[in-house]
């Protein structure tokens, strides 16, 4: 979801701004991909470098957007029936949020149909090493793609089909680099405050258009 301080900064607004735009999109758009039948979305939120390069006031005022959103979502979920998952390493996320997301995952594992996977102070370099560290005690001939992946953030759940990249950057700035070996990538300059739904549906069309070989004929 990339591009919300450039397209406040195209306002004369401050990047915080944008990124209280970009959550709102955010619901917009999962709410109309669990109307779809879509089963998984998984979103980048926050990336470990983020969290360590971008100016502190902004970190805060993303944390303060996802206080809001766990909020809210814990007092809508029983309407929204939307199971909500968080990748990543949280262990450097405020006390208060590391609780709500624990209380969100929680409430919300009764409901079946769609999940929303939330990438958050998530990095993959950091996720294959946090999965490695797990598995060093394990005989390396018991040690399978099936294992490994068994340790990843994402365990239980598809490989993606497609990776949607808004924003113009042409990369995947370290996200998910072992569940996107074969999924399809596009990549649109739309801002993602300013990504709809009728842009979505084209992408999905333009998918649904492409041969998947995944190495063979």
């Amino acid at each position: 979801m990339d591009g919300n301080g450039r397209w406040a900064a195209r306002r004369g607004l401050p990047r915080k701004a944008g990124h209280a735009v970009g959550s709102e999109n955010f619901r917009t758009i999962a709410t109309f991909c669990r109307d779809i039948g879509i089963k998984y979305l998984t979103v980048y939120a926050l990336s470990t470098e983020n969290a360590r390069s971008r100016p502190a006031d902004e970190v805060g005022g993303i944390y303060d957007l996802l206080r809001k959103y766990l909020d809210e979502s814990l007092q809508k979920m029983a309407r929204d029936r939307i199971r909500l998952k968080f990748f990543g390493d949280l262990s450097p996320l405020p006390q208060d949020i590391r609780a709500l997301i624990a209380e969100t995952e929680e409430v919300s594992r009764r409901y079946e149909g769609f999940q929303t996977n939330i990438c958050l102070h998530y990095g993959g370099r950091d996720e294959i090493l946090r999965a490695v560290k797990s598995l060093a005690v394990s005989p390396p001939d018991s040690i399978d793609e099936a294992a490994f992946a068994a340790c990843l953030d994402t365990a239980g759940i598809p490989d993606p089909d497609l990776c949607i990249r808004t924003g113009g950057e042409m990369r995947l700035s370290n996200f998910l680099l072992w569940q996107l070996a074969y999924a399809e990538l596009y990549y649109t300059k739309t801002l993602w405050p300013g990504f709809s739904k009728k842009e979505l549906s084209a992408i999905l069309t333009d998918f649904s258009r492409r041969s998947r070989r995944y190495g063979g004929l």
